[in-house]
């Protein structure tokens, strides 16, 4: 299911504090990100998806928040680097700018690796690729 224009946009409104939030496909939804590559949020299923760490889900944790679960073939699958952004943040930018703020270290922490990663990959000899 795409994600729904109008929700879209209100998120983008929601996290303008950032700066330029650029937008690409995820799964079957929206990733938002910010300085370039750095992904600090997600649309999927209508829910909004803000990128957590350890060092970031006790908040998220006592604010209500849930990860972002799949079906796999061997059943649920869980991922904490995503909590659902909390409800009562949806209408409060100042609310949901705090979440969006407490997000970016993990977002940019994962673009590190990230780019760690692909660098490694393009290093390789073509042969072992």
């Amino acid at each position: 299911m795409a994600t729904d224009p109008a929700l879209l946009a209100h998120i983008r409104d929601l996290f303008a504090g950032l700066g330029p939030i650029s937008t690409g496909r995820m799964f079957s939804g929206t990733a938002l990100y910010v300085e370039g590559d750095v992904m600090f949020a997600a649309i999927l299923g209508g829910t909004v998806w803000m990128k957590s760490d350890d060092s970031t889900r006790a908040q998220f944790d006592a604010a209500g928040s849930r990860p972002f679960s799949y079906m796999r073939g061997s059943g649920p699958r869980e991922a904490a680097s995503l909590m659902s952004l909390p409800d009562s943040a949806m209408d409060d930018p100042d609310e949901a700018m705090q979440w969006a703020r407490l997000s970016l270290a993990p977002a940019r922490d994962a673009a590190i690796r990230k780019r760690a990663q692909k660098a490694r990959k393009l290093a390789r000899p073509q042969a072992e690729r």
